[in-house]
């Protein structure tokens, strides 16, 4: 009987933690160009009468097509809109699925020269649910984070429901750049918008983490190798890395480009780059009279990311630091603390996991651990009457194990 529990435990777990992506939004890379074009200039400016398919625009906006002078990311083909005074693009996006899910989109955002490449060129990106709740966040190019100009970012759109909607609004923020006496002011190119469709979060036997192998976050682009920055976030119902809570600068990499312990995506803490350490957190419910262990995997992304690496965990009040050895090769180490609650079980505990020390990789990028496969469990060892039983504990939610109702049921 348990090898035919064990396949349909791992098949039901494959099904529920799919997620699906797919063109929510019309000419997401703006590989249709506008209509009415009547010049073959590298950069057009939209006006009601040559306007993008899909997306309506205010303010200064450019078709851009990439040349020698100007390079795109191959995940975003050959065209950008770049967002001048005032300029804005929005689409609605609307949910066409018969359940509830949770929607991310990721894109790339380009400077229009290297000069502007470092934190000179910046979008704000708003969403409005309705008249009265909406929310934005403004992303900047740091330009040590990724080997290219450009880099992608992810943001979290909502939870919506069966023909609910959300409208995003990309703006430009204007940016002066007076290296050199130049005072040119940068304003930024966005392309390549991709949605996620993400299940809802699930606990299975054994773990007792939603998402704690990271799966489950924005997608990635089907040519980019330089994986997704994760900005901060200190709310989990609106971070694009599901369940977790991010602080500083966090890249989410993939299994195609990175070594990524297990499965197809982890994370990568990048210190350095911000005021807040990169680390990711997660709150819980815990019983004060259970034994916890949590584990988890220390790697790097084979990225030539070679040094000495500390990675902090801090559970409630306590601080655990695991360090290890980089050649920058894909290296990795399962790590483990047990532990018990130091809190009252009505009072969150927190879980955090969080990097300090600054790295490089050979070519100047900001690097650092890699974290993944992260499992916790909780357990009360008892003794009644002849009967010994298991209590395993799954944020907050007591179950009980097969074996002892069978038991009970054979007496």
């Amino acid at each position: 009987m348990e090898h035919v529990i064990q396949p349909l435990i791992l098949f039901f777990t494959c099904m529920m933690t799919i997620s699906y992506a797919e063109d929510f939004l019309q000419n997401p890379d703006f590989e249709i160009p506008p209509s009415n074009i009547t010049t073959n200039s590298q950069y057009i400016l939209l006006t009601k009468a040559n306007s993008i398919p899909g997306w309506s625009f205010n303010g200064t906006v450019s078709y851009v097509t990439s040349g020698a002078n100007l390079l795109f990311p191959r995940s975003g083909g050959a065209h950008a809109l770049q967002l001048g005074e005032n300029g804005a693009i929005n689409q609605t996006l609307r949910a066409n699925t018969d359940e509830t899910y949770n929607y991310v989109v990721s894109f790339n955002l380009i400077p229009q020269s290297e000069g502007c490449a470092n934190n000179r060129t910046t979008v704000n990106v708003t969403l409005c649910e309705n008249p009265f709740r909406y929310r934005s966040m403004a992303f900047s190019l740091r330009r040590n984070l990724t080997a290219n100009l450009w880099e992608s970012h992810a943001f979290f759109l909502g939870r919506l429901g069966v023909d609910e909607s959300v409208d995003i609004r990309i703006a430009s923020v204007k940016a002066k750049n007076s290296k050199d006496g130049n005072n040119v002011t940068c304003w930024p190119m966005v392309d390549a918008f991709n949605v996620k469709m993400n299940p809802l979060p699930g606990w299975y036997s054994g773990n007792a983490l939603a998402n704690g192998d990271f799966e489950v976050g924005p997608g990635f682009f089907k040519n980019s190798s330089e994986g997704i920055l994760l900005d901060e976030e200190e709310d989990i119902f609106e971070s694009p890395l599901q369940e977790w809570a991010i602080s500083g600068t966090v890249k989410y990499i993939d299994s195609k480009h990175y070594k990524v312990p297990q499965g197809e995506a982890a994370i990568e803490l990048l210190s350095g780059d911000s005021r807040s350490d990169p680390g990711v957190r997660i709150d819980l419910n815990l019983n004060t009279n259970y034994t916890y262990t949590l584990n988890f995997t220390m790697g790097d992304a084979n990225n030539s990311c070679v040094g000495d690496f500390t990675v902090y965990v801090q559970v409630g009040n306590n601080i655990h630091n695991f360090t290890m050895r980089s050649n920058g090769t894909g290296s990795a180490s399962e790590r483990s603390i047990t532990f018990k609650s130091e809190f009252p079980s009505l009072i969150k505990t927190p879980i955090i996991l969080y990097s300090v020390r600054e790295s490089r990789t050979s070519y100047g990028v900001l690097c650092g651990p890699v974290i993944d496969n992260m499992i916790l469990e909780g357990s009360d060892e008892r003794k009644i009457g002849s009967y010994g039983w298991r209590i395993k504990i799954h944020d907050g939610v007591s179950i009980f194990s097969m074996f002892t109702a069978l038991v009970m049921l054979m007496v």
